[in-house]
């Protein structure tokens, strides 16, 4: 690019970084109130005996994720940071890493002893406040085909080429963690085309069709989800991974129908959401569209494909195991102890504890705060029930290994 073209856009980096999310799959339906104070992570060290629950835990199913993000760890640089806040190099985890692949991901006993003798804990706080909010997501499946016709007449997109993402990280540490994204034109960098317009036919005759579904609807939920399956004619299925966003601001179209009167603050969830679109095909698209952020996927191969859909750190996701938090304060592949509850699969029964040790493994727009999360439900309507009626208050601790100095976070 001509150097006159960079200086333009790094110009243009400042304004649009305090007008523009970060590029990411968004997964909540209602993200909560803006705190009062800036947010800060606040660690207190703790012991195995404080964590709610741990003993009752099948620690087996954790490290089988843990594993899964130690795969990813064990490439990289011993001198890379892990990202967030949290001090010290990959160095620090690997020693970890190597000695969870000698453990039997079977023997929950055995993998409990791991994580007691790796690992020290820490309870979490923003500022002074030890609780968050926890929602839930779940990977969406969708009927699809090749080729466009009647039936299957929406297009999901592959990332178009003119699309460019910047980190803002990369020239201002105080907007570490944010994302803009744009297109360049005459050495400018422009805000990229918004749902409405690309509706519209904004990407029309670029051949960035990737598939062909058969709901509007079905689409929209999985731009919010940020990963799902295709099911086909024939039985087949492939699984549809996130690739990028345009970098328009996200907008949870719930309040939308707050607003309207449609819908209150306290029976929004996706299934209200869900419902009022099919029963409204006429204004649903407008609903819709006043979301202006629009994610581009990708199709998901290799052997990856058939573990589960694939979150920010580059590993499938496991259900009830992987969590989604703030990058700006966590790195991935952390094991992480959370204490909330969850509804259960049935509607009509009352809310079910969940006290169980994840690895932060994903990630997304509407996931703001050091004690913030979005819980990994699997696959399938099920999933989706569970899910989408999350919305409770919880608390965690951190697994931070042994020898790590975590002293410039306590408090």
């Amino acid at each position: 690019m001509p150097r006159a073209g960079l200086a333009v856009i790094l110009g243009a980096l400042l304004f649009l970084a305090a007008c523009a999310p970060a590029a990411l799959p968004e997964r909540a339906t209602e993200p909560e109130p803006s705190p009062p104070r800036k947010d800060q992570l606040v660690l207190r060290p703790a012991s195995f005996a404080d964590l709610p629950g741990w003993r009752n835990d099948r620690q087996g199913a954790a490290l089988q994720a843990f594993l899964r993000s130690c795969d990813k760890l064990l490439r990289r640089a011993s001198d890379a940071s892990l990202g967030g806040v949290i001090p010290g190099t990959v160095a620090a985890w690997q020693g970890a890493c190597e000695a969870a692949g000698a453990r039997d991901i079977r023997d929950h006993q055995a993998a409990r002893l791991f994580f007691e003798d790796w690992f020290q804990p820490y309870a979490a706080r923003n500022n002074d406040q030890d609780t968050g909010l926890f929602t839930g997501y779940f990977e969406p499946e969708l009927r699809g085909a090749e080729e466009p016709n009647d039936e299957y007449n929406i297009a999901l997109y592959r990332k178009p080429g003119d699309l460019v993402t910047v980190s803002l990280g990369r020239f201002r540490d105080a907007f570490k963690g944010e994302r803009i994204a744009g297109r360049v034109v005459d050495g400018a960098l422009l805000p990229y085309a918004n749902r409405r317009e690309i509706d519209g036919g904004a990407l029309a005759g670029q051949n960035l069709e990737l598939v062909w579904v058969d709901s509007a609807v079905d689409a929209f939920f999985l731009h919010i989800q940020g990963s799902g399956r295709v099911r086909f004619q024939d039985g087949g299925a492939r699984r549809i991974a996130y690739a990028a966003t345009n970098g328009q601001p996200y907008l949870a179209i719930g309040r939308s129908l707050i607003a309207r009167g449609t819908l209150t603050r306290e029976n929004v969830s996706m299934q209200s959401i869900r419902a009022w679109l099919e029963s409204h095909p006429g204004e649903a698209p407008a609903v819709m569209q006043e979301n202006n952020s629009f994610v581009f996927f990708r199709w998901l191969e290799g052997a990856a494909a058939d573990l589960g859909p694939e979150g920010a750190q580059g590993v499938a996701l496991l259900a009830g195991r992987s969590l989604a938090v703030d990058r700006r304060f966590l790195g991935l592949g952390m094991p992480i102890w959370l204490d909330a509850s969850a509804p259960d699969i049935d509607p009509a029964r009352p809310d079910r504890t969940l006290r169980r040790l994840m690895v932060s493994q994903d990630t997304g727009g509407a996931i703001r705060g050091p004690v913030r999360g979005d819980v990994f439900w699997g696959t399938g309507r099920e999933a989706g029930e569970v899910a989408g009626r999350m919305k409770h208050q919880g608390r965690y601790w951190l697994l931070l290994p042994r020898g790590l100095d975590a002293s410039s976070l306590v408090n």
